[in-house]
């Protein structure tokens, strides 16, 4: 484990500045064990304080690891909210379901909604409420899926640029799926579907500027992957292509969102080229308690991990719209 110094004094704490590349001394690092018995990593920040602001449950993106953002869960925590994150199956430090260390692959997309729906349920038990689920891209869509299939029950939602529709050829969903399982079904359908670079394991020279404008904090991730190499991956599988498709159309259903009747609050940007800021905008409108807090050129797609104004605007707006709608209790 990394080792860092906060001030045990609340007060200094919260003044103090974060280090992002350091656990907090106030988080503890284990494993859980989901229904099938398969590991995964999560971190827990305990609550600050005797009445506690609520808690918060993040969970990442694909091909991510929480260690990215610690800066925020040490925000949310300092903000005397209870946080916990975890990886999902099969990345970051959970193993791998593929044939190589790099690719991600996944057999169904319900994998990662039943891990979800298992941690979930003893996590809410266990933390004080209201209970909040935060996620980031692909984690955007795991989430709405597990809300679309009645599997959690959250207070209230935040998705971060949400993977409810993939950046790519303007061609209607169906034919896109239908592209995607010949691929899957002509070769293995674990083998990478795009390609990384030109070196194995070499990040690809044009990678930043679709995360982030933020010079640091993209090297904090680069940091992260080389003090713990286990983080580190690469392309989705032509398996997880296909299955992503399939689970974006199980949320496109008429109806689907319609059903979720938890207030939602999503945060994207047109700026995106990883996921369609229009499926995330539709979105928003189709959730009966949807909001949007929309960016535009001055936001890549990581925007918890953007240039300071940037990324403060986007802590703020989630934090007033955790005030309206799952406020403190008492």
């Amino acid at each position: 484990m990394v080792e860092a110094s906060i001030p045990e004094n609340q007060t200094s704490a919260s003044a103090a500045a974060i280090d992002r590349r350091a656990i907090p001394a106030d988080a503890s690092e284990s494993r859980w064990q989901a229904a099938d018995g398969h590991e995964l990593r999560r971190i827990d920040w305990a609550a600050n304080s005797e009445t506690p602001r609520g808690s918060i449950l993040f969970l990442p993106g694909r091909g991510d690891f929480y260690e990215k953002y610690l800066e925020s869960l040490e925000e949310w925590h300092r903000a005397g909210w209870r946080v916990t994150a975890a990886d999902w199956r099969g990345q970051a430090g959970s193993g791998r379901l593929g044939d190589d260390k790099l690719t991600g692959h996944i057999e169904d997309f319900t994998q990662w909604t039943s891990d979800l729906a298992h941690l979930w349920s003893a996590w809410k038990a266990s933390t004080p409420g209201p209970h909040v689920l935060v996620a980031h891209s692909m984690g955007g869509h795991i989430v709405t899926r597990a809300l679309v299939d009645g599997l959690v029950d959250p207070d209230a939602v935040v998705l971060s640029a949400p993977m409810l529709g993939m950046a790519g050829p303007p061609l209607p969903l169906a034919v896109l799926h239908s592209v995607a399982r010949v691929m899957a079904r002509i070769g293995s359908p674990k083998r990478p579907a795009w390609k990384w670079s030109e070196k194995p394991g070499e990040m690809p020279a044009r990678r930043r500027d679709l995360l982030t404008h933020d010079d640091d904090r993209y090297e904090d991730e680069l940091w992260w992957r080389q003090t713990r190499p286990e983080l580190a991956m690469g392309p989705g599988s032509w398996g997880w292509v296909e299955r992503a498709y399939a689970s974006t159309r199980e949320i496109e259903a008429p109806g689907a969102m319609e059903k979720v009747d938890i207030p939602v609050l999503v945060v994207s940007t047109s700026n995106d080229k990883l996921v369609k800021h229009e499926a995330a905008a539709r979105a928003a409108e189709r959730f009966p308690k949807g909001e949007i807090a929309a960016f535009g050129e001055e936001a890549h797609h990581e925007i918890l991990r953007e240039v300071d104004d940037v990324r403060g605007e986007a802590m703020r707006d989630i934090a007033e719209f955790l005030d309206r709608v799952a406020p403190r209790q008492a």
